[in-house]
Formats: C-alpha cells, sequence, structure tokens
C-alpha cells in the first residue's frame, strides 16, 4: 500500500505551484473545500513526477470577492484566454495517462539471495507469499513469475504467437544457432513442420531397441561394479548413456561414452556444460568484447565448439551422399534400415536448407534430448532408493512383463506401473523446472495487463509442487496416477502438469523420452538392486536448463540375477530372476 502523501495546499493568492505526484492507488483527484484552511489539492498517480507550472488560482477563504464582479469577471474571462483553464486540461490529461489497472504483485530480491540454492527453491518461497503471477525485481531487471495453471495455458497455447523463447534463445544462440527450440515465427513453423513427421512410430518402434542396447552396455559396467564392491556415480553413468543413444537417434554417431573419452566426447560435455551455466549467469560476461579474446575459459569452449560442429557437417556430408546413392522411395514411415536416423529422414524427405540449418537443428535436439532424460533418470533412482516398497512393487510388475528379455513396443503398454514411476519422478523433479517466455505484444495475464517485451518464467516446479491441487505434494506417490486412466499430460491436468511443456511448442520428442526412461528404468530394476552408498555426499539440487545433483548420486549396486550367458540380448535364454 502507498504511504501516505503530505497534502498540498493551493494558496489563495495568484502564484505558480509546483507538486509531485505518486500513485500507486488508482487515480484519485479530490478537491476539498476546507473553510478553514483553504482548497486542498491531493494527486495520487504511479511512481512517476510532474512538476506544473503557472497554474492559478483565485479564491477567497470566506466566500466574498476580494474585487467588484465586473473586474471579476473580466480577470477570469481574460485568464481562461491565457491558459486554456490548466486545472481543467490537467485532470483531463492526468486521467487519460494514468494507468489505473490492477497491479502485479512485486517482490524485490537480490541476485546473490539466488544463488546459494537452486533457484527454483527461493520462486517456490516467493509463490506461497505473492500467488500465481508476480513481480521479481533485481535492480533495473524484472521478470514476471508465473504459477498459475490457467495463465500458463493462456501463454503456451491459447496465445502462444504473442511469445517468445526471449532470453533462452539469446542464451544458446551460440549453440543452437536458429535451431527448433530457440527458434521464432516462420521459421519456427517450417522448421517443426519438417521435423517432427521423423519422430513416427516405425522410428519410436527401432529406437526401443536402440534404448535396450545401449542400457545393456551400462548393465556390463554396473555388474563389474557390483562384483568388486564399488560404489557407482550414476549420474555422470546416466548422461553418458543419454549421449549414447541420442547419438545415434538424432545422427547416427556412434559416441560409445559409456566405454571410452574420445576428444569429441570431452568437447561434447564442455558446449553442454557451457549452455549450462550461461543459463544461469547473472552477468552475460560472455558478451564482452574484451573478454571473448582473453578468457581461457571462453576459447575452450569455442575450440570445443568448433570440433562438435565439424564432426556434425562431416556426418551431414556423409549421410547426402548416402542418399544420394541410395534408390529410395519416401514415404510417411521412411527410415533406412542401416541409419534410422532424423538426419536420415529429414534429408531424405528432400529437406532443402542449408547445412548450417541442419546442424543447428541437430545441435538442438542433441542438448534437449540428452540433458532432460539424464536428469530424469537421477532423480528416479534416488526416490526409488528412497522408497523401497515403491522399488519393490515396480520390480514385480518387471519381472512378470519382461521376463529376462529386451523390452518391446508391446512391453509399452504392459510397463504401467513402470510409467507411473517416471510420471511422478517428472512431477517431483520436473525438467525443466522453468520455461522461459517473452511477450511479443501488449496482453492480459489473468486481471493484469502486461507490455511487450515482459520477461516471463513459468514456474514448472510451482505448479508440479502446489499444495492445493496435489494431496502430499512433496510425496514420491506414483499411485496418485491410476494405472487404467489416462497418461497424466498437460491436457488432462489442465496446465497443472507440464513434464513436457504444452501448446503448439511442447516437446516434439516427448514419447521418445517417455520410452526411452521406461526401458532405462526397466532394465536396470530388473538385474539390479539400487541404494544410497554409505558415507555418500548428501544428495542436493542445483540447476541449470536441467536440475542436477550437486555432488553427484552415489550408490551402492547388488546383482538380483545371474543371466545365463555374459550378456542378455533378445533372442537368448537366461535363468529366471531369483531374489
Amino acid at each position: 500500500m502507498a504511504a501516505t502523501l503530505p497534502q498540498i495546499q493551493v494558496s489563495a493568492q495568484v502564484r505558480a505551484v509546483k507538486f509531485k505526484i505518486n500513485a500507486r492507488l488508482p487515480l484519485a483527484t479530490n478537491l476539498n473545500n476546507n473553510h478553514n484552511n483553504g482548497p486542498i489539492l491531493t494527486l495520487i498517480m504511479l511512481s512517476r513526477s510532474w512538476k506544473f507550472g503557472g497554474l492559478k488560482c483565485s479564491y477567497s477563504p470566506n466566500g466574498t470577492n476580494p474585487e467588484p464582479k465586473e473586474k471579476e469577471k473580466r480577470l477570469a474571462e481574460l485568464q481562461t484566454k491565457n491558459t486554456g483553464f490548466w486545472p481543467r486540461k490537467i485532470f483531463k490529461w492526468l486521467e487519460g495517462n494514468v494507468d489505473d489497472s490492477p497491479r502485479i504483485p512485486e517482490a524485490r530480491g537480490s541476485i546473490e539471495s539466488f544463488r546459494n540454492e537452486a533457484f527454483f527453491i527461493p520462486l517456490y518461497q516467493l509463490y506461497l507469499t505473492f500467488g500465481g503471477i508476480f513481480r521479481l525485481t533485481f535492480g533495473p531487471k524484472s521478470f514476471l513469475i508465473v504459477s498459475d495453471p490457467t495463465i500458463a495455458k493462456h501463454i503456451l497455447k491459447d496465445n502462444s504467437k504473442a511469445y517468445s523463447k526471449g532470453i533462452l534463445a539469446e542464451i544458446l544462440d551460440f549453440v543452437m544457432g536458429k535451431g527448433l527450440i530457440p527458434a521464432d515465427g516462420e521459421l519456427w513453423r517450417i522448421r517443426r513442420r519438417t521435423i517432427v513427421p521423423a519422430v513416427h512410430l516405425k522410428y519410436v518402434v527401432e529406437m526401443i531397441g536402440l534404448f535396450g542396447r545401449a542400457t545393456d552396455r551400462l548393465c556390463k559396467k554396473l555388474e563389474a561394479a557390483a562384483a568388486n564392491g564399488e560404489d557407482v556415480e550414476m549420474e555422470s553413468l546416466f548422461s553418458r548413456l543419454t549421449l549414447d543413444i541420442i547419438g545415434k537417434a538424432v545422427f547416427n554417431y556412434e559416441f560409445d561414452s559409456l566405454n571410452i573419452d574420445t576428444g569429441i566426447v570431452k568437447a561434447v560435455y564442455i558446449v553442454l556444460r557451457e549452455a549450462e551455466d550461461r543459463s544461469v549467469a547473472p552477468i552475460p560476461v560472455w558478451e564482452i568484447p574484451i573478454w571473448k579474446d582473453i578468457s581461457p575459459k571462453l576459447k575452450k569452449v569455442n575450440a570445443a565448439l568448433k570440433l562438435v560442429n565439424d564432426t556434425l557437417d562431416d556426418l551431414i556430408a556423409i549421410c547426402k551422399r548416402m542418399v544420394d546413392e541410395e534408390e529410395l522411395q519416401f514415404h510417411e514411415e521412411y527410415i533406412n534400415e542401416q541409419d534410422p536416423s532424423i538426419l536420415h529422414f529429414l534429408l531424405a524427405s528432400g529437406d532443402d536448407v542449408s547445412s548450417k540449418q541442419l546442424r543447428d537443428d541437430l545441435m538442438t535436439l542433441l542438448i534437449a534430448g540428452h540433458e532432460t532424460s539424464a536428469a530424469v533418470l537421477t532423480w528416479t533412482f534416488y526416490l526409488l532408493a528412497k522408497e523401497p516398497s515403491v522399488m519393490a512393487k515396480l520390480q514385480d510388475e518387471v519381472d512378470s512383463v519382461l521376463g529376462d528379455r529386451f523390452p518391446t513396443m508391446e512391453d509399452m503398454k504392459k510397463l504401467k506401473y513402470t510409467t507411473r514411476v517416471i510420471n511422478e519422478s517428472l512431477r517431483l523433479y520436473p525438467q525443466p523446472p522453468v520455461l522461459i517466455r517473452r511477450s511479443l505484444e501488449d496482453d492480459l495475464l489473468g486481471k493484469y495487463p502486461i507490455k511487450r517485451d515482459e520477461d516471463i518464467f513459468i514456474s514448472v516446479w510451482n505448479l508440479h509442487h502446489c499444495p492445493s491441487r496435489w494431496e502430499d505434494a512433496d510425496k514420491f506417490n506414483p499411485e496418485r496416477w491410476p494405472l487404467d486412466g489416462p497418461n497424466p499430460n498437460e491436457t488432462n491436468q489442465n496446465f497443472s502438469y507440464l513434464p513436457f511443456g504444452g501448446g503448439p511448442r511442447k516437446c516434439i520428442g516427448d514419447q521418445f523420452a517417455t520410452f526411452e526412461n521406461v526401458v532405462a528404468v526397466a532394465m536396470l530394476v530388473r538385474r539390479f538392486n539400487f541404494q544410497m552408498a554409505l558415507g555418500a555426499p548428501s544428495v542436493e539440487m542445483t540447476t541449470g536448463a536441467t536440475i542436477h545433483t550437486t555432488e553427484g548420486l552415489v550408490m551402492s549396486v547388488t546383482c538380483r540375477t545371474r543371466p545365463a550367458s555374459n550378456s542378455i540380448n533378445s533372442d537368448s535364454e537366461a535363468t529366471p530372476v531369483s531374489r
């Protein structure tokens, strides 16, 4: 509430008056004819100050005219001609130019207060205080924080054309360029129409096999660790697993990062970490001209980015030659058995874009598809280790459905509880925890008008932890999602649940990511028990584009089964699971 302002008394004598107008409330203009003190002019307005000169008044406190009526009349006429009757004009101008619409609640903060923990945690505390929409101000910069599902739906779906990716596109430009995530407007529409068909059903079926083969390689590493009684840092292994998967799925490249650290693998991680760092940096030091030339870190990043870009350019060239040489009949579910990648589909479809645009798209899919899935697996196994009863129920389902074979597309329909475990993990640890937008035009969010160029954070974390929406909101409870019900998404949960965003810009790889996580979780819990390692560092959250741990996820892994051979494959027989 605005502080009470001193009242400004206007003298009865003709004089120039200066006064300040300050309103945090709707404009109120009152002329109080106080017979003892003379007229009092009170003006309240919004956070600006004006000075007016030349305001003249003639007034007698006792109600008598100091001069003859005729002279007073002529003076009044002359004054009106000369001034245009300023008071009336001033009040009319103020009424037309001061916004008396509802003000968005405002919270002020310091950058330091957000550096001590994952930034979405302070946002949650502010949400409990200020509600579903508030303005967070840091000095001259401010952001709108949205935690209201109705407003989120308006931004993401109902009026999505009025919003861009804003600062996210600016931050990721160095690595994603005009790829699918940062692109806006007509370019985004063109690229989405081109890329979405590549993720067709036949492709997804092929990918389920890829998920199984990649996870089997991880299982071999865990078997060796279990045999030696070694604790395992799972977060880094999940990151390598998903990097190997996305490399083959998107551009048919075998990173093999679970087994070796090649130069390209190291380069990819340097670039990924830089993208994460920039997403939370309070000051964009990389934009300072002299810093670009002298910073050892930026030189290292630029060298790594060049290696990654050169590798992608080579892969594009190789794939182009392959497409030119093959006799293909392209159709909606086209797939090349030797190279079922998205890149091959795009080139075979006749996608007429530059290698630079293709590279931007591939890099976007690489980063988006790698980081999110690795984070989902990390937090899922953390939750399972804390809830042994959920782990036991999950293992029972997997044993019943899979036995000792690789998962198939048909199994995706049967692994219902496994899917609900993933759904609940994504509710508690959404990836990403915040969606970023920028208004391209004036709009109305609920009852609040906003201007063009407002930077907006839609807090998925707040939506997913809302105590009035979710019973025991902080509890890991996969059974809150009925097994016989639909797979929860933004539509059937009224935008209170946004695991993959929503609206036209919803993640195109939602089904890919869900099946990837289901396959990995099912294969791992079928063969191993997981517990937090004794003496392991406390698991705390930090964040960039996704939620990471501060010091890794160190676990103790023990085998549940001894396969008949050293490696399970889709055709081999293996001994039944035993406990």
